[in-house]
């Protein structure tokens, strides 16, 4: 049996398999009930996971597809969420080891509201903050920030490079013991001891510093997904986690090797930056209850939605203009993200999947399936991590409550049975879940 211990967050996205929202004991109104994250929230953290993270998109799912006319498809339930940023203060006061992780665009935001956002949430939390780096794939957004067309793909990763190098030097403004208090002085915090980064960029002029001391974990933890070389090269040299689209272990492995070696060419330490595969988890107590769980929700996806849902994943390709039956044709390269695009072939070619079929997959959430009793699926796992396929995964359950309940209640517990998992937090930071080091 392996030593190894894998990481492992929840992703929580209710809609995120587009049936399964529709089962009679399915929660969806947690999309917009605090209440009901909360109680995810604590869910994970009686299993220990590493954390919880929140995706995020500035628009309503092809908005302008609507705003044309053609609703084909178009209520997509992945459209309703909450600004996660805002969502995660909050949770910080109903946990305390559990980390806690959000994205935010570098396509849209400032760099110094991004840093000064984290930090806040690193204090608030005792050091559990980690944001998820994304240059924004989704082409709706545009339209709320003031522009007709997306950003070029590679502006959104030159500002993103640039972006990221500004966050981490506002993350260094102050050395750990600059801010003295010191009421027999009279002084407050040590002058020396503040830096004012005066960065002037192709994209950004910013002087700093934060107004705020160093934070519990010194950088919260950078987390990124990309599959395009210049996303592989971004993570490579700033990423503490890299979530992945891989499907097979082969796939896993050579992206990992890839990912590690890249680091190292940036004067990392391979074992710096963690790789978690994205996996989707249906559970049940048996594996013929598994699968007929995940036949009963396939069955809830309209194929209108399945086929309308490929769209914005491959850049505004219409996927009713190929014939259902046959293996998804060469997409051609579009201004969106690379990684779904890429995915989406790769399934259609691996599995040997019809267009809709591979619609299908994809409306069950964009991951690795695992389907079956706890023991299958953490069979499932360990192989990935005795390949060195991965070091964890980013679960991604298909609805709340029960869903988390499977993920938590069943499949942790089989987890830590085998010893991969952890039956306690050795820390108190999401650095030390993750086994990375404080800055």
């Amino acid at each position: 049996m392996t030593q190894k211990k894998l990481h492992l967050a929840l992703f929580l996205f209710p809609g995120y398999h587009l049936g399964a929202w529709r089962l009679p004991d399915a929660i969806p109104e947690i999309d917009l009930d605090i209440d009901h994250l909360v109680h995810a929230a604590q869910l994970a953290e009686a299993a220990k996971l590493d954390a919880i993270f929140f995706e995020d998109q500035a628009a309503v799912r092809r908005s302008n597809d609507i705003l044309a006319g053609d609703k084909y498809g178009a209520a997509n339930p992945r459209s309703i969420h909450f600004d996660p940023t805002m969502v995660l203060p909050l949770l910080a006061a109903h946990t305390s080891r559990l980390g806690l992780a959000a994205t935010a665009t570098t396509t849209f935001n400032e760099p110094f509201n991004i840093a000064r956002r984290f930090s806040t949430l690193d204090f608030i939390s005792k050091g559990r903050a980690g944001w998820n780096l994304v240059t924004s794939f989704n082409e709706d957004e545009a339209q709320n920030y003031g522009l007709d067309a997306h950003v070029g793909h590679a502006d959104r990763y030159g500002r993103a490079e640039e972006f990221v190098d500004v966050v981490n030097g506002l993350w260094e403004s102050w050395d750990e013991d600059a801010i003295t208090r010191d009421k027999q002085s009279g002084v407050y915090f040590d002058v020396d001891k503040m830096h004012f980064l005066q960065h002037q960029g192709t994209h950004f002029k910013v002087r700093g510093p934060l107004p705020m001391g160093r934070s519990p974990q010194g950088r919260p933890v950078i987390f990124q997904a990309g599959a395009s070389e210049p996303g592989r090269a971004l993570a490579a040299r700033t990423a503490d986690v890299v979530f992945t689209l891989q499907s097979t272990i082969e796939g896993g492995r050579a992206f990992r090797d890839d990912i590690r070696r890249r680091a190292q060419e940036f004067g990392r330490s391979p074992d710096s930056i963690k790789i978690l595969v994205g996996l989707t988890p249906i559970i049940a107590e048996t594996d013929q209850k598994a699968r007929e769980l995940a036949d009963q929700m396939l069955a809830l996806i309209p194929d209108d939605i399945a086929l309308s849902n490929l769209k914005p994943l491959a850049g505004g390709v219409d996927f009713r203009q190929f014939d259902l039956n046959e293996l998804v044709p060469e997409l051609p390269e579009s201004n969106a993200g690379k990684s779904h695009r890429d995915a989406i072939m790769a399934i259609s070619r691996d599995k040997n999947l019809s267009v809709l079929e591979t619609a299908r997959y994809f409306a069950e959430g964009s991951y690795l399936k695992a389907i079956g009793s706890p023991a299958t699926v953490a069979d499932q796992m360990q192989a990935w991590l005795d390949a060195d396929a991965c070091d964890g995964f980013l679960a991604v359950p298909t609805h709340f409550p029960t869903g988390v309940e499977a993920l938590t209640g069943l499949l942790v517990p089989e987890l830590q049975r085998r010893g991969i998992f952890r039956t306690e937090y050795e820390g108190t930071h999401l650095r030390d879940h993750l086994g990375l080091t404080k800055y």
